[in-house]
This record gives C-alpha cells, structure tokens and sequence, in this order.
C-alpha cells in the first residue's frame, strides 16, 4: 500500500472545505465593540443605585442607556443574517439560548429567594426577570430571521410593529413581548446591515464628529432630568403605563430609534479594530452580561449602596471603576469554561442525529441533470 502525493489542487480544495473555513479568525472590531458594550451595560446597572443623587450621572446613565443595548442588539442582528432552519442551527440556539434562559432564571429566582429575601418569588418560566428577557427575545428574533429576510422593507414593517406595541398596554408581561416587540427594530437593522456599513462608520470623518453628537446627547439628557421620565429608554412598557398619551408611544419609538442608531454609530467609530487584550473577551460577553446581574441585585441586596460616601463622585468613580472591572474578570476563559455547562452545553444526547441519507439524497438529485446532459451529448 502506497500514499499518493498531495497535488497543488488537492491542497487548495483542502483549504477551502467548510472545515478550514470554520476556523477563521474573529473579527478583532466586532469583538471589541460587543466587549464595550456589555461594560457599558454593567455600569448603567451599577448606577442605578447612585443616579438619582447626581444629575450628571443620571444624564450619562441616560446616555448609555440611550444606545448600549441597541448597539447589541444591532450586532446580534448582523450575525444572525445566515440563521435558517438547518438543524444544527436549531440545535445551537436551543443550547445557547433557550437552556441558558431556563437555567438562568430558575437560579435568579432562588437567589432573590435566598439573598434577596423575597420569599413569595414563585418560578416562572413565562415572565423573565431583570437580563434574562435578552434571551427571550434573542430567540424570538433569532427564529423570525429568515422572515424579516423574505419581506420587503423589514425595517419599516419592524418600526410599525414596535410602534403600534407602544400604544398596546393588553400585550401583557409574558414572555416580555412588550420589550421584545419594542426592541425589534434594532435585530432587523443588523439583519440588514452590511459590511460597507460598518466600514462607513470607522472613517475618520465619523469619528471626529461623534464628539460634538456625544456632547450633544448629554446637554439633551441633562435638560431631560427634570422632565422626562427615563423609563422610556428601557422600552418595556407601553405609553398609558407610563401615563402618558397612546400617540405618545409611536412617536418616542421612533425618536428614541434616531437617537440610538446615532449614538451607536458614534460609538462603534470609536471600537478599536485591531486586536487588544481585550479583544478575547468578546467571544463571552453572554457569561458576563448574565452572570454579572448577580453582582449588581447582591450588592443592592446586601446593601452596599447605603455608604453616604459612594453618594459622592469618588464613589461613583470607585463603582464604576468596580463594575467595568467586574465584568470584565465575568467575560474570561476560566469563567466561560467554568460557566460552559450552563451557557454552551453540549447536549449530543438531546438531539437525533442528522442522518446522512437525505443529504446524500440531495447531493445525487443535484448530479443527475448533469448525468443526463453528458448522456445527450454522447
């Protein structure tokens, strides 16, 4: 028995089997912006004790709230763009979705139990609690992907659901679908964005003038304080909840949309696109954003916050500085692989296997034309 030498050709077929194609790199941008993000998430949430102390912290928390889980949601959205109904793709969201929804908010609700001394919390897969409605509504969007893909102007038909949500307050708390109708339009612009737009907003030119749009934004939330009520930005209730007029829901769903496809334009010009010791932790930014919401409702448990000296800007500094920290040490590779179980688990025992006789099948009813044609021709 002998081994063949490898041609030219077979090396190259080699290279560009799906295998070798799988392996590619990360994109250092994309990473470094969902990093950002979710540091930027974990501060508004170690704010939110501290805001109503300080009227610039409550505009930079009504900044950061203005765009950083749009801009999450928007990157979600660009890399859902490929999700069909293929089974290994149904199988990965139901392992990294729906299992980490169901753990996740059994644990949260024992930990309000037990930590928090809220007794009466029953178990309630219908109605999430604090981060985990992210991944009800990461699911639903994920699922209705090849939809938004086959309609014309996703977009618009988007905004009109997410408007006529605002001005519905019968949707109810199951599930979130308030929130997840609102924030919808965000999933469908990533499904439609492209790469040349992200290069777009990398040019200098962007860069520079997101200064001035930054500075802009915060003198807007400063004149807010007083007068708006900042449970707009969180998008989980309708108008008439928030006492406000039913026409009022549509037209702040449209505001707050411009204002967050501004300001993450804004931000992502500033994402590094090179990589940076940082740049890895993007691969976990689900592990940080779900296990930090421990550390948030522990420390407001255990009261940590009744400090007067924290009320202080050292110690919003210094809360700061812990919170960004803090996820940061959430979104490493020992956490992932300690967390793994519960965020990526594997689950071979859970699915068929896909069997490899209707893709055969497929791959034989796509040679016979060709058969035919060689027949003909003879």
């Amino acid at each position: 028995m002998f081994h063949a030498a490898t041609s030219p050709e077979k090396q190259q077929q080699r290279q560009n089997t799906p295998k070798a194609t799988a392996s590619r790199p990360r994109d250092a941008f994309f990473d470094n912006a969902k990093f950002l993000t979710i540091v930027l998430v974990a501060v508004g949430h170690a704010w939110e004790p501290l805001k109503a102390d300080s009227r610039a912290l409550e505009a930079a928390y009504r900044v950061v709230y203005a765009f950083h889980m749009p801009a999450f949601i928007i990157i979600s959205g660009y890399f859902s763009r490929s999700f069909d109904m293929r089974p290994d793709r149904l199988r990965r969201l139901v392992t990294s979705v729906v299992v980490p929804y169901v753990l996740f908010e059994i644990a949260y609700t024992y930990f309000r139990r037990d930590v928090g001394h809220l007794h009466d919390q029953p178990i309630s897969l219908l109605d999430p609690w604090y981060l985990t409605w992210f991944l009800c509504a990461l699911f639903v969007w994920r699922l209705t992907s090849p939809l938004w893909r086959l309609v014309r102007l996703p977009l618009l038909l988007a905004l009109g659901m997410a408007m006529l949500a605002s001005a519905s307050p019968g949707i109810g708390n199951d599930l979130d679908l308030q929130r997840v109708l609102q924030f919808l339009p965000y999933f469908v612009l990533g499904l439609c964005l492209r790469p040349e737009h992200f290069r777009w907003v990398r040019r200098r030119a962007v860069r520079v003038l997101s200064v001035p749009v930054f500075a802009g934004a915060f003198a807007v939330a400063w004149w807010s304080v007083p007068r708006v009520d900042n449970s707009w930005l969180y998008h989980s209730d309708s108008a008439q909840e928030l006492h406000a007029a039913w026409w009022a829901g549509p037209v702040m769903v449209l505001v707050l949309f411009g204002c967050a496809v501004l300001l993450t334009a804004c931000f992502l010009s500033w994402s590094p696109g090179r990589r940076l010791w940082c740049t890895a932790l993007g691969a976990g930014t689900l592990y940080g954003y779900l296990l930090h919401g421990f550390l948030a409702k522990g420390s407001d448990y255990a009261g940590w916050y009744d400090h007067a000296w924290l009320h202080g800007p050292a110690g919003e500094i210094l809360v700061t500085v812990l919170a960004a920290t803090a996820v940061t040490l959430l979104c490493t590779p020992p956490v992932q692989r300690l967390f793994r179980f519960a965020m990526e688990p594997r689950m071979e025992w859970a699915f068929r296997r896909e069997e490899a006789g209707p893709a055969r099948e497929r791959e034989q009813s796509g040679r016979a034309p060709v058969r035919e044609r060689e027949k003909a021709s003879a």
